[in-house]
């Protein structure tokens, strides 16, 4: 705070607070890294940039204000700190006083260091990734040298290349509302009420959230796990939802609330709270059918258009994402109640099994295909094989590098020239001649002739079709329907359906279709689950036994759910010693904690023997693989914890994790809190965390470590980090493990750390109502769990397909030396 205060003194001194409603400071507390935009209407239009940094907001003011595109530096001179509470300022600043003129709140948000802040702040190379309203993805702070006798601090703010970068021009500025109350500059200075009417008491917008993306497959998956779709020819499109407020996001994050104008009132009379759904705008054609063709007409000539409504993310502030896609789709169709036949807003349906009827069904009626569901998968951002997409006929977007001219009519294109990314360069796909109108044709022509080059983007173009080609920047995408590959990857019969101007050029690959085979069939049965053990060689007796009764989940259930995510849990369990919670009678009955082997196991869990402090040898189990779970699992093991070290140096620990308990009282969002506060602490120290529901009430913080240092100097620094952070708010942490010492606060238990301790391992089971999991997370999910104990068998199966913590089993990080 003091720190704080010192970096206000030149804001303070510059205004008198008994004229100007400006805030003093003092009042704003942080709530993370919050960045904010301000258009500032002074002596000259400008907008001001900030970050919340050191207790304060690092300012800027940036002339020209910001742009998404790269090729744009736009100069942002270095002002004074502003105090936190200024974040949420938006009035008239008196004239006559310092910075006198009308503010705006023009984008509000968070960010984050893309690498570290106090080197970048100190060397003038900061590098930043922005979570706002409108600003989004990475961008760059550049401090330029100074001129001789210049007194400002003058740098460039640069939009980084990333799917949120528009080259050749940016529309950012189009923007001319505020993110805050809806007003207009000359609403504000008038002292007009706010534009936004919200039915919610006050409840904010949800924020936007990166779409679930379908994987490409050759054929319909079987089994009746599935929910099959229409897949719909349109616009991806995020709906955000609160009260009369609506924003309609494209798949990458762009606010297209203006495009897709006619669909705002509809969607404000869904709910008088708040929701987030997912679904694709779409126009009819005059056959009554979806058509990417049609949309690009109606967009631009006004024409009607439809959102099916196919996810609901979030509603009343309540995330569904970690529910199943069968209870979120239930819910959707409750919220959206009867719809009339020419309603703009549908509800989705799905038919769940028969996929090959669908897919045929729908080919027939000439529309795209299909997209299957995994009924039980929770919603996933980012591609997955929870989702599949299977075509009737290929299409996909391809990137224009050039043209060849019409020989027939002056001035105007014969065919487009197209290419995809493969390995970061440019591959020739072949060329597009037909499927363009008359008129789009000439408006493509503009399009292409501002943005022509000289020189070829991209090699491979064969010598008869490059002669008289011309070229391109590649910017701009193409939607092309098409037969076949050729042999060397050249489209076959290509046929043009429009521009996509919802995505950027970047990063567009041929897709290819798996094998659905391959994708998912989360059929934990007790027939899967004999299939599994029997293949292992383990017999397994009773697998009707009922393990979990609230949730039917047997003994083969069990064994067929450690069959599918063993491959994702060895890399964390295999050749560690082990303590197990066994239940053989079930959960509901008497369960008990073992450590060391009396017998009775099958082969495949294994023992290694380990010297006790009092010099004796006892067997501890451990396993390398299937068998070990398996052999678990007959044997009524329904928790598999493990030490911080591996067999083959055991005095050696390769991790260090911190378990963070709540006391009673406390709420989960506390834990999420102290999760984030401590790996920003050991970030600081230079190890790099990674997040664990327990599946209990808290989260473990893990951080990997080279096995150099021994049991007693791990457990040391652990203890002092625990320690220092119950120091340093001690009404919030305690390091202390007695009840009477944890009353109200959150216990950072560090007491994992030592010899024989042990931690549940990734993917295991609990021993608790319910048969959660504990599962891995990425940081970036934390925020958005409402608990710990939410992942279920078929849930955690689903994230067992995807790498939560990528990096992890290639750190090797040495143990800092402070705790500090």
């Amino acid at each position: 705070m003091a720190r704080a205060r010192d970096l206000l003194k030149e804001y303070r001194a510059k205004r008198d607070f008994t004229k100007t409603s400006e805030p003093q400071g003092g009042k704003g507390a942080s709530s993370g890294n919050v960045f904010v935009v301000q258009k500032h209407d002074a002596t000259r239009l400008h907008y001001d940039f900030r970050l919340e940094y050191e207790g304060v907001l690092k300012s800027w003011a940036v002339t020209r204000g910001p742009s998404t595109d790269p090729a744009d530096k736009r100069l942002a001179v270095r002002t004074e700190d502003h105090p936190l509470d200024y974040a949420t300022f938006e009035g008239k600043i008196p004239q006559g006083e310092y910075g006198g003129g009308t503010v705006m709140l023009w984008d509000f948000g968070t960010w984050e260091p893309v690498e570290d802040a106090n080197k970048g702040f100190k060397s003038g190379k900061l590098k930043i990734r922005l979570k706002g309203d409108r600003m989004k993805g990475d961008w760059a702070l550049i401090r330029m040298k100074p001129k001789s006798g210049e007194k400002r601090e003058n740098w460039l703010l640069i939009k980084e290349h990333d799917d949120f970068a528009t080259e050749g021009g940016s529309k950012l500025l189009d923007k001319s509302t505020s993110v805050s109350t809806g007003r207009k500059m000359s609403a504000i200075e008038k002292g007009e009420p706010p534009v936004r009417k919200s039915k919610t008491g006050g409840r904010s917008l949800p924020k936007f959230v990166e779409p679930q993306l379908a994987t490409l497959v050759d054929s319909v998956p079987g089994g009746n796990d599935w929910l099959f779709e229409m897949k719909y020819d349109g616009y991806r499109c995020i709906a955000v939802i609160s009260g009369e407020d609506v924003r309609l996001y494209t798949r990458n994050g762009l606010d297209w609330t203006d495009t897709f104008a006619s669909l705002v009132a509809p969607m404000s009379l869904l709910t008088e709270s708040s929701m987030l759904l997912d679904g694709e705008i779409c126009a009819f054609d005059e056959n009554g059918k979806t058509s990417f063709s049609t949309l690009k007409s109606h967009l631009s000539e006004g024409g009607p258009l439809v959102y099916f409504a196919f996810d609901l993310l979030e509603i009343d502030g309540k995330s569904l994402r970690a529910k199943p896609l069968s209870e979120r789709k239930a819910a959707l169709e409750n919220v959206l109640g009867r719809r009339t036949r020419h309603d703009p807003v549908q509800f989705s349906p799905d038919i769940s099994g028969k996929g090959t009827e669908v897919f045929s069904a729908i080919c027939k009626a000439g529309h795209e295909g299909i997209i299957a569901k995994h009924g039980a998968a929770p919603y996933r951002s980012g591609r997955g094989k929870s989702w599949l997409k299977v075509k009737c006929t290929l299409r996909q977007e391809f990137v224009i590098v050039g043209w060849s001219p019409s020989e027939k009519r002056r001035g105007v294109f014969a065919s487009l020239l197209l290419a995809t990314q493969q390995d970061g360069k440019l591959v020739y796909r072949g060329r597009v001649g037909t499927g363009f109108p008359d008129d789009l044709r000439a408006d493509l022509q503009a399009m292409l002739d501002k943005d022509a080059r000289k020189t070829a983007p991209l090699t491979g173009v064969p010598r008869q079709m490059a002669r008289g080609a011309r070229w391109v920047s590649p910017r701009h995408l193409a939607e092309i329907a098409y037969t076949e590959l050729t042999p060397d990857g050249i489209l076959r019969h290509p046929s043009f359906l429009g521009l996509r101007e919802d995505k950027p050029a970047k990063g567009i690959g041929l897709e290819q279709p798996g094998k659905a085979e391959g994708g998912h069939t989360l059929s934990l049965t007790e027939d899967t689950g004999i299939a599994a053990a029997e293949k292992a060689g383990i017999k397994l007796s009773s697998p009707d036994k009922v393990l979990y009764p609230g949730q039917g989940v047997t003994k083969g259930k069990l064994a067929a759910y450690y069959a599918s995510v063993a491959e994702a849990m060895m890399p964390y369990i295999a050749n560690r010693p082990l303590s197990l919670v066994r239940c053989p009678a079930g959960r509901a009955k008497q369960c008990f904690f073992q450590k060391h082997d009396t017998g009775g196991f099958a082969q495949g869990m294994d023992t290694v023997q380990i010297t006790e402090k009092d010099g004796k040898s006892d067997s501890y189990f451990t396993l390398d693989g299937l068998e070990g779970l398996l052999a678990g699992v007959q044997m009524g093991v329904l928790e598999f914890h493990i030490w911080g070290s591996r067999r083959d140096a055991i005095e050696k620990p390769d991790r260090i994790v911190f378990d963070i308990d709540p006391d009673e009282g406390l709420v989960f969002g506390d834990v999420k809190s102290a999760a984030l506060d401590i790996r920003g602490r050991l970030a600081d120290l230079g190890l790099e965390t990674f997040a664990m529901v327990t599946g209990g009430k808290g989260i473990h913080v893990i951080a990997p470590i080279a096995r150099r240092a021994e049991w007693p100097a791990v457990k040391a620094f652990a203890a002092g980090f625990a320690k220092q952070m119950a120091e340093d708010e001690p009404e919030r942490f305690t390091a202390t493990l007695s009840k009477k010492a944890r009353k109200g606060k959150l216990f950072i238990d560090y007491l994992r750390n030592e010899r024989g301790s042990t931690a549940i391992a990734p993917y295991s089971t609990r021993a608790r109502e319910g048969a959660p999991v504990a599962v891995p997370v990425d940081w970036n999910e934390v925020e958005r769990l409402n608990a710990a104990n939410r992942f279920s068998l078929e849930a955690a199966v689903e994230r067992a397909r995807d790498n939560a913590w990528p990096g992890y089993g290639k750190l090797r990080q040495s143990l800092p030396k402070s705790t500090k």
